[in-house]
């Protein structure tokens, strides 16, 4: 994703302190730090960490916590065992669901020698292979591992000798990746994590693929110390890839519609929390009245007071005598009968006491819960303002809008908040949208360099005598829009400078003239 090019400080000294923004000996910033799957020596996986489970092209984002069961592939295990190792460690489920360290074996050649010519007398009828479901069910059962599983129905198939090399190794691999329960533990990355939401979950990110993100991180000029505004419902995914980029340098400005920003994605990642206090949020529905100048802190929405309930007005509510016990002054009540009573009313009174004693802590932690309700609503409010207070100054290094929404009135009014000079890129993942902000961006002016464009990727397989393009591929990765910010002319009105473009003769059209004069 553009990470791959720049140094990785870790390689250079290997010391990288924890929590430090950057290496203590060859003074490297963590903005350069290279995060993809296997970051520089001596990076091992904690506990709390994010990290990626990885099983041949497929992935899956998990915290690292003990004694909790986690399923991935039909697969279920237990992580304890993987806190220690370092990343990009690769590990095999045994029994019981615990992680070891995978050895590396040396693959059988005897068997995979003797090859055919070709497959065209190998007939699929389902009776080549020897070993029924139950005998694999009884390996299984023994303990066996799934590489020795392969390795006998290797020996137990009839027909395998007489397929060609190419299919053998086919074979071989379809059989491993269903018999050998082999994961491996990698660093969360722009990279990764993108594959993986476009492998598994491409609407959550508005079918952004991988290799449009790298298009936008390049074009959007992202780098440590830039103030960036980035708008987007792709799941937080864009926001941690600009966060990535920064290395906790500079400030992000997320813009968000109704109802909070999302960023479940961006919790993937596994920042530290000093990445974190350089972001803010900003509503969508106040950048009008924050360009008109209308805006106040205290229009934010916040807790009603009227949620919080009376004190001590209801603590009368709880009859503390009670309603069974009804002293009579008639001489005929027995002995009997009053120890009854008695012993009515001290079990009443007990039940009263306790519910007393239950409505006590309840209320208290009420109220605590209040005051921390309001410590959030107050710092939840000084982030706000702080946010309005970096908008305000129309100084933003870059742009970047990928959402759901038509990108036109999105762009038209946050362009207001980037500095001259400044680039900014717009994803769609339909064109006829990004046409029609072209044309009002056209119009307007104010902008240089536009640019539409739309990014094509083909995978590759690569092997020895087998390369070729894969047969599966993604029809589209969305378009983009790019351009750069420059300063308008006050003194010439846009009107008066199409109506000039209009009447201005082209230049062949100028040519004729003066031939024919001549």
């Amino acid at each position: 994703m553009g990470a791959r090019g720049r140094l990785s400080a870790p390689a250079q000294c290997g010391r990288w302190p924890e929590g430090a923004r950057g290496c203590t000996r060859c003074l490297q910033p963590a903005a350069v730090r290279v995060m993809e799957g296997s970051t520089g020596p001596g990076v091992r996986i904690r506990e709390g960490d994010c990290a990626v489970l990885k099983r041949d092209e497929v992935f899956k984002a998990v915290p690292i916590l003990k004694r909790r069961k986690v399923i991935f592939e039909k697969q279920w295990f237990y992580l304890d065992n993987a806190i220690g190792h370092i990343y990009g460690t690769t590990f095999e489920v045994t029994s019981g669901g615990s992680l070891q360290p995978k050895k590396e074996m040396e693959e059988p050649t005897t068997e995979t020698k003797e090859a055919g010519t070709d497959n065209r007398n190998i007939v699929d009828d389902g009776k080549s292979q020897k070993l029924t479901h139950d005998d694999i069910k009884a390996l299984k059962d023994k303990g066996i591992k799934g590489q020795e599983i392969v390795q006998q129905l290797i020996e137990n198939s009839t027909t395998f000798r007489d397929k060609t090399e190419f299919a053998q190794d086919k074979y071989i691999k379809k059989k491993k990746k269903k018999y050998e329960a082999v994961i491996t533990i990698v660093k969360p990355s722009t990279r990764i994590l993108s594959t993986m939401y476009y492998a598994r979950e491409p609407g959550k990110i508005n079918h952004l693929r991988y290799d449009t993100l790298a298009q936008m991180l390049t074009l959007g000029n992202i780098r440590a110390g830039n103030k960036m505004i980035v708008m987007e419902t792709c799941a937080g995914l864009v926001l941690g890839a600009v966060m990535e980029r920064m290395g906790g340098y500079g400030s992000i400005i997320q813009m968000y519609p109704q109802g909070g920003p999302v960023r479940a994605a961006t919790s993937s990642f596994g920042f530290p929390a000093s990445f974190f206090n350089s972001l803010y949020e900003f509503p969508l529905s106040k950048v009008d009245s924050l360009l008109s100048g209308t805006f106040s802190i205290e229009t934010l929405p916040s807790e009603s007071e009227d949620n919080i309930p009376a004190e001590e007005e209801s603590n009368g509510s709880l009859d503390e005598k009670p309603a069974s016990i009804q002293e009579t002054e008639e001489e005929s009540t027995t002995e009997a009968a009053m120890e009854s009573n008695q012993t009515e009313e001290q079990e009443t009174m007990d039940l009263a006491a306790e519910d007393t004693e239950n409505k006590e802590s309840k209320e208290k932690g009420n109220k605590e819960n209040i005051r921390e309700k309001q410590r959030k609503q107050q710092e939840r409010r000084k982030k706000l303002a702080e946010a309005a207070a970096l908008l305000k100054e129309k100084n933003a290094d870059g742009l970047i809008v990928a959402g759901r929404f038509h990108p036109t009135p999105l762009l038209l009014s946050l362009l207001e908040f980037v500095a001259p000079s400044r680039p900014f890129v717009v994803y769609c993942q339909y064109k006829e949208p990004l046409l029609e902000c072209y044309t009002k961006l056209r119009e307007k002016g104010g902008v240089i360099n536009l640019k539409l464009s739309e990014t094509w990727l083909r995978n590759y397989q690569v092997l020895p005598d087998r390369s070729h393009p894969k047969l599966t591929m993604s029809g589209g990765g969305g378009y983009l829009l790019s351009g750069i910010t420059v300063a308008m002319d006050k003194g010439k009105s846009d009107a008066g400078s199409l109506e000039a473009e209009k009447t201005e003769e082209p230049t062949s059209k100028k040519r004729k003239l003066e031939e024919l004069h001549s």
